[in-house]
């Protein structure tokens, strides 16, 4: 949300800075993001002078070109070719003089002395759309006989200066959601220190004029929409917004339409109340019904988009027709047009479930919709009423035509809290004093209705919808108070707790490590995922899904049952803006429904486990002039998860690895333990990687994070002196059959020598000319080591020979000569 500096000093003295103003904010809780200085017209008309056409010729080169003098008071007459058709001598004009830098749309201009078609040219006469202050180009700006020649543009046209603070509005905060209420907020702030308030423009003049347009309500569903008020203006002239009004929205980043329009939306953002202004005209029996229609009913809105409604989402009506969804978007129809003359003005109190869900299921976010659903100020529906009303009199002309017409059968009432002195001293860790906490609160509009020696009975404003507990009450204080404010204690008291064995923070961190060590960076994804992407997949089926009963959005609707499609999103976005290298980590959680619902304990419909997964992508390593780029693979991918699976305690031998029948990947392994699977891992399947518009292999690992945690807590580090006695190598190339795995290879070598095998590894793998059909060699490395003695010649060949037989009698193998 942006809140403009100047404008923010119509409701309260501030002689503080905007960089000092913006730090207040943030340590009252109104987080800003930045603090950016803009103007009105873009460069701010910087080095723009008004001048006059002295002479002016038609150019001896060209028959579209003249030839002028122009003076603009600085001595000498300037020299300037000009292509406009309406350029004339005597008249007053803009001119860029050499050096002016000219903004047209996204372009800049910085103009020299250039010679057109022979013909020398000192600066440009300009047009509207050259400086900023329009979109014509027909010709250039002819100005009054009136203006002063050489001076400034910038002061002619008003070219204001500002400061726009960039807050981060979390939802909760919804108060500081305008001009006034950010005022409100630095009020209290500022008054610790010196008597500050702030003021609201005041209303207390408005007054009917006649009763020429009086345009009842009826509000048939009061819980959707507990008050609803309305007048009537009559006689306007909808136009072109004055300057200050334009100004005023284009600070913000708010594009003007006309007056009107303009003027509701001026007010949305001084007091945080959407108005919305009808076209009386298109009112159908001079009555205004707000209530919900029957499911499929069509409607168009604004934005010319023909929207089939819910049957509850809550309409504004006529007596005939829909003419707006209520608290969200307007209808193409009613709104207020360039030939309407009477305008029925709403403002109105909506409840917040409704408009949330009406805007999430016809995917609209607007200003309107953003402050209804997070909730407003009832009690303030009436002030914005009249403070619009007063500015389209003054400003499109008109009377107000009609009393106000205000339904409100049930009033809103105040939050009434407890708090006692005692608790706010605790969680603050200090006494504040009674007087502090008392004008703490009364800055905030927080009421006192009762006060004892222990604490206070207070009575919170409706429009303070996350201050309704007494520790809400003293996070108000304390964030105008100052958390900086607070002294840290000479002595920190604590106490021991339970520490969980292993701890599951230190264990991540230690994998984090690991893997940040090689290059890996840590990625988090949401939770909250498209349920569509579980569609038609059996091993993560779509009625498991976790589905949100009150989604943000389509694309936000369930939530996770496996890491893969967050992570593939990650890659996605960072492939397409050229960082294709990727390794990739993340620790979270995935969730799952049963399929079945329990009646008796809900909660076991539902199960939680968390995951690690892995991602790589890309090349191995860095383009280099020293080699070739090398791509990932997928052993690259298994060395680092056994890798880590060994640093937790599991045996890779006593792993039962199997090839993964896991349809998010084309190829894969799957290692189990205990007839739990512990790590999946494999090349992910190319179906999954065209959804998300990936085209380069990706390799994904995904451990059971609560199989490893189970195996870590059973896993003892034992310490054993080094070896004294050295070891010996011996190496075998074996012929095979090519279904034939390594791993059989070194599982059967452990099994038939326990006592001085200590390691099998694969060095070679080699199918081609000179090896049969059907076959492949494998050259296998054997270290051997006895802990107690050193192994003689007799010992290594007895081992080797009964090795060999062992391959040739289980898999056929034969020793390549």
């Amino acid at each position: 949300m942006k809140i403009s500096y100047n404008w923010l000093k119509d409701y309260i003295n501030l002689d503080e800075s905007p960089e000092e103003v913006a730090k207040i904010l943030t340590q009252t809780g109104l987080e800003v993001a930045g603090v950016e200085e803009v103007e009105t017209v873009k460069g701010g008309m910087e080095g723009l002078v008004l001048g006059k056409v002295i002479t002016c010729e038609k150019h001896p080169n060209s028959d579209h070109l003249s030839k002028t003098t122009v003076d603009i008071g600085a001595g000498e007459l300037l020299h300037i070719v000009c292509g406009a058709p309406n350029v004339a001598a005597g008249q007053k004009v803009v001119v860029a003089p050499v050096g002016t830098t000219l903004y047209m749309g996204d372009q800049e201009l910085t103009l020299k002395r250039v010679k057109i078609r022979g013909e020398v040219s000192e600066g440009m006469i300009c047009a509207e759309d050259e400086i900023g202050i329009g979109t014509d180009h027909e010709g250039i700006i002819v100005l009054p006989d009136s203006v002063e020649i050489g001076s400034s543009a910038k002061e002619y046209f008003n070219v204001k200066s500002d400061w726009v603070i960039e807050i981060d509005l979390t939802p909760n905060r919804i108060d500081g959601g305008s001009h006034i209420g950010v005022a409100r907020d630095l009020a209290a702030f500022l008054n610790k220190t010196k008597p500050t308030k702030y003021q609201r423009i005041p209303v207390d003049h408005f007054k009917t004029d006649n009763h020429i347009l009086e345009i009842p309500v009826e509000i048939k569903n009061p819980e959707a929409c507990p008050r609803y008020s309305g007048v009537t203006i009559s006689g306007v002239t909808v136009k072109e917004s004055p300057g200050w009004l334009k100004n005023r929205l284009k600070a913000i980043g708010h594009t003007p339409i006309n007056n009107v329009v303009d003027i509701t939306n001026y007010v949305l953002f001084e007091t945080g109340q959407p108005l919305h202004a009808f076209d009386a005209a298109e009112i159908t029996g001079g009555k205004v019904v707000v209530q919900t229609l029957p499911a499929g009913t069509k409607f168009t809105t604004l934005d010319e988009v023909e929207r089939e409604l819910h049957e509850d989402d809550l309409m504004i009506c006529n007596t005939e027709t829909p003419m707006c969804i209520g608290g969200v978007f307007g209808g193409i129809q009613s709104g207020v047009k360039e030939n309407t003359q009477n305008v029925f003005l709403e403002s109105a109190w909506f409840d917040p479930v409704f408009i949330r869900k009406t805007a999430r299921r016809h995917g609209l976010n607007t200003d309107a919709s953003f402050r209804f659903e997070r909730g407003t100020d009832p009690n303030g529906v009436i002030y914005a009423l009249k403070r619009a009303a007063l500015l389209i009199k003054e400003i499109a002309g008109g009377t107000i035509s009609s009393e106000i017409v205000d339904v409100y059968p049930r009033p809103a009432e105040h939050f009434k809290v407890q708090v006692s002195y005692k608790n706010i001293t605790r969680l603050v860790g200090k006494d504040l004093g009674a007087e502090t906490i008392k004008n703490i609160l009364a800055s905030l509009e927080i009421e006192m209705e009762n006060e004892t020696e222990t604490g206070l009975l207070l009575r919170v404003p409706p429009y303070r919808v996350d201050v309704t507990r007494e520790a809400d009450v003293i996070e108000e204080i304390m964030r105008i108070y100052g958390y900086n404010n607070v002294e840290i204690p000479s002595l920190v008291k604590a106490s021991l707790q339970y520490a969980q064995q292993p701890d599951p923070d230190q264990v991540r961190n230690l994998v984090a490590e690991m893997l940040t060590a090689q290059g890996f960076n840590e990625i988090w994804s949401n939770s909250l995922t498209k349920a569509g992407y579980y569609e038609g997949l059996e091993q993560y089926k779509a009625e498991q899904t976790v589905n949100l009963l009150n989604p943000l959005s389509a694309d936000l609707k369930g939530m996770r049952q496996t890491l893969l499609f967050g992570g593939l999103e990650c890659v996605a976005y960072n492939a397409n803006r050229q960082n294709k290298d990727l390794k990739l980590y993340e620790f979270g959680n995935c969730y799952f429904f049963r399929g079945t619902e329990l009646k008796e304990n809900p909660l076991k419909n539902y199960r939680e486990e968390e995951h690690l997964g892995l991602f790589i992508s890309g090349a191995k390593t860095a383009e280099s002039w020293t080699g070739e780029q090398q791509p990932t693979s997928f052993f690259q991918l298994k060395s680092v998860a056994e890798n880590i699976l060994k640093r937790m305690g599991f045996v890779l031998s006593m792993l039962k690895v199997s090839e993964t029948q896991n349809e998010l990947f084309s190829e894969g392994l799957t290692y189990v333990e205990n007839n739990k699977t512990v790590l999946e891992l494999g090349i992910v399947a190319k179906i999954f990687l065209k959804k998300f518009e990936v085209e380069q292999p990706v390799y994904y690992a995904d451990f059971n994070w609560e199989a490893v945690m189970m195996r870590r807590g059973k896993h003892k580090v034992e310490f054993q002196e080094l070896p004294k006695f050295p070891a010996v190598r011996r190496d075998l190339a074996l012929l095979i059959d090519k279904q034939v795995k390594f791993q059989q290879i070194e599982e059967l070598a452990q099994k038939t020598e326990r006592k001085i095998l200590r390691e099998v590894e694969l060095f070679d793998v080699y199918e081609g000319q000179g090896i049969p059909e059907g076959k492949k060699s494998y050259a296998v490395s054997f270290i051997l080591r006895d802990d107690l003695r050193t192994l003689n010649d007799k010992q290594i060949d007895k081992t080797m020979q009964k090795l060999v037989a062992t391959f040739e009698r289980e898999l056929g193998a034969e020793l390549r000569k």
